[in-house]
């Protein structure tokens, strides 16, 4: 069980994990072990999270998150299976607990004087500029 918070804990029947071999340098050992785990949380239909929470979860996962509403970790950061998968439930963890605040309100704020001054001020010499195009006069 991976506990989130005091009213939110993630059961290991929602947990699926699968071992494989992990990619990149390592020598023989990367052909032989399965030290990379790919954690799977069902995490559309789980009973342990709300939906405010669910639908904060599936913005913050992005490409993590599957068509099935399946969030997929994968870890295979270290040579040793057990601690790749204690880094997966960490990330897992971290993720939910990320998705548990609500994002702030933004308070909308006016535009400084000294910001409308330069904005007007970079228009009138835009202006200018394209004043000074045009038919040159061969009398001047």
């Amino acid at each position: 069980m991976i506990r989130i918070s005091d009213t939110i804990s993630i059961q290991d029947w929602e947990l699926t994990e699968q071992f494989v071999r992990a990619s990149g340098p390592g020598g023989q050992n990367v052909n032989k072990v399965s030290s990379a785990v790919e954690l799977r949380f069902e995490a559309a239909s789980s009973p342990s999270l709300p939906g405010p929470v669910k639908t904060r979860l599936r913005r913050l996962a992005g490409r993590r998150w599957t068509t099935e509403g399946t969030l997929v970790i994968q870890c295979d950061e270290t040579r040793s299976q057990a601690r790749n998968r204690d880094l997966a439930r960490e990330r897992l963890a971290e993720l939910v607990k990320k998705a548990l605040t609500p994002p702030k309100r933004r308070i909308a704020t006016r535009p400084t004087l000294g910001s409308k001054k330069r904005r007007l001020k970079a228009k009138k010499v835009r202006g200018e500029v394209k004043a000074m195009r045009g038919k040159v006069d061969p009398d001047t």
